[in-house]
């Protein structure tokens, strides 16, 4: 049995067709085999918010680099400049991520995901997160190096630069490790993010019409 048609769009059709796409792009959905990443993909003209009440992480590595995507109809070229979070570990407790999608013929729907709500945290190795913004109520990192050249971060401890940067993001540039990060009351705006495996324990995902994010 279909689900009702509403400004020309079926929703069980379109639940089905954005349930991939964004499970493929944001921080809740990827699940790719470790070693796997493409070397490079490009971003889609949307961000998304991430919300969690912890993330805490091994390994972490931050630099900056630059994401290519695809905007409007006209296949419009666009970059987005972002700071890239790395972690070989990370656990991440209560987490939620919304992305506004605009429906042609009824406006703008919101598709929410969370995770690790229940009791059980969200798991990922080799996490990678592009994001532009960020906001956290504490932070806290052990064993910190700032300034660091990025091409000196992939020691083995540390994430070191996403397989997909490598060969685009300047060696010599500035940089930043640690053995540990903590971060709690976290509110992030991203582009992209990849992983070598994802556990996400509760998964949830709802539609509501209209902007109503994470956040």
């Amino acid at each position: 049995m279909e689900s009702p048609v509403r400004g020309g769009t079926r929703w069980k059709r379109f639940a089905v067709v954005m349930v991939p796409s964004v499970a493929a792009t944001a921080v809740i959905g990827v699940a790719l085999s470790q070693g796997a990443l493409a070397a490079s993909f490009s971003v889609s003209g949307q961000d998304f918010k991430v919300k969690a009440q912890k993330l805490d992480g091994t390994g972490f590595t931050q630099y900056a680099a630059v994401d290519y995507g695809v905007e409007g109809k006209d296949g419009k070229k666009a970059s987005h400049p972002v700071a890239v979070n790395g972690f070989k570990q990370a656990k991440i407790t209560a987490l939620c991520q919304s992305v506004v999608t605009p429906v042609p013929g009824f406006g703008d729907v919101t598709m929410t995901l969370t995770a690790g709500d229940k009791g059980t945290d969200v798991q990922a190795k080799n996490l990678y997160i592009d994001l532009d913004d960020l906001d956290s109520t504490n932070a806290t990192f052990s064993n910190i190096n700032i300034g660091q050249a990025a091409g000196t971060t992939a020691d083995g401890a540390h994430a070191g630069i996403a397989p997909g940067d490598k060969g685009k993001v300047d060696g010599g540039s500035f940089a930043q490790d640690a053995d540990r990060a903590v971060l709690t009351g976290v509110q992030q705006r991203a582009w992209a993010t990849t992983a070598g495996t994802f556990n996400l324990s509760g998964l949830h995902m709802a539609l509501a019409a209209g902007d109503k994010g994470c956040y």
